[in-house]
């Protein structure tokens, strides 16, 4: 394969969900500056349409698209969307989800929040591969990258439903390879802690150095070493990937005990 083309990801269109901030926004950034075209689906438009013209500053096309992933008819319009405004799909990055994680005692909570947890992180991201790889394949092209989490293989209290719901995206991701292959590949990345606006909302010295404990790099992740992985799975450097988790963590754990 020739070098230069390895991230070379000009002429294709990813859809990033979540895409606004966070994981999601370093995500959508690094992609364009690979060349991708970029449609944002994101509950918080306003965000959303900040970030578009960030990128569009980079001289790519950029789209914001109002998108609850829990409404069908909302995935439905963010793909007719991004087909109609920037001519195809060949990248799927499904980061947007999230759940009860830490707050889930099992005896305080109800089915439905259980459930939710599934709606956010698989119903909706199964949904969105449906949609997608048809146009993914058609164009003869396609990389869906999901956001899962450290927590799909850790083991912790008042998680249940939030980690079991990760754990199920792991396990999806390498069953879809076999239904989506050859043409389009589907892969995961799971972050451990990372410095997003939530995290540092909460974060002390005291609990990053708990942390770091059982971190062998010895620092908390950003966005953009989250991002680097999915271009990574996202370009065809990994042409011959598929089905596969990646752990982006430091090489440890970040647990508070």
């Amino acid at each position: 394969m020739d070098f230069s083309k390895l991230f070379d990801l000009s002429g294709k269109t990813a859809i990033v969900t979540g895409g606004a901030n966070g994981i999601g926004k370093a995500t959508a950034v690094m992609l364009a500056k690979a060349g991708a075209n970029i449609s944002i689906g994101d509950f918080k438009l306003a965000d959303a349409e900040k970030t578009a013209a960030e990128i569009r500053e980079l001289g790519v096309k950029a789209l914001a698209v109002s998108c609850n992933i829990l409404e069908d008819d909302q995935l439905v319009n963010l793909v007719d969307r991004t087909v109609k405004d920037l001519g195809g799909i060949d990248i799927l990055i499904a980061n947007a989800g999230g759940g009860g994680g830490g707050r889930e005692n099992p005896f305080k909570i109800d089915r439905k929040d259980f459930e939710r947890d599934f709606q956010l992180n698989v119903f909706s991201t199964w949904r969105l591969c449906q949609l997608c790889v048809p146009h993914m394949k058609d164009g003869g092209y396609g990389s869906i990258v999901i956001t899962t989490s450290m927590s799909s293989i850790n083991k912790s209290p008042n998680m249940s439903g939030y980690a079991s719901s990760k754990a199920a995206l792991n396990h999806m991701a390498a069953n879809l390879a076999h239904d989506f292959g050859p043409e389009v590949r589907i892969n995961c990345v799971g972050p451990g802690a990372t410095r997003t606006a939530a995290l540092e909302s909460v974060l002390t010295p005291e609990i990053e150095k708990t942390m770091l404990a059982h971190t062998p790099i010895k620092r908390l992740g950003t966005s953009d070493d989250i991002a680097g992985a999915m271009l990574y799975f996202a370009s065809p450097v990994s042409e011959w990937v598929s089905g596969q988790t990646i752990f982006v963590n430091g090489g440890g754990e970040q647990v508070l005990e």
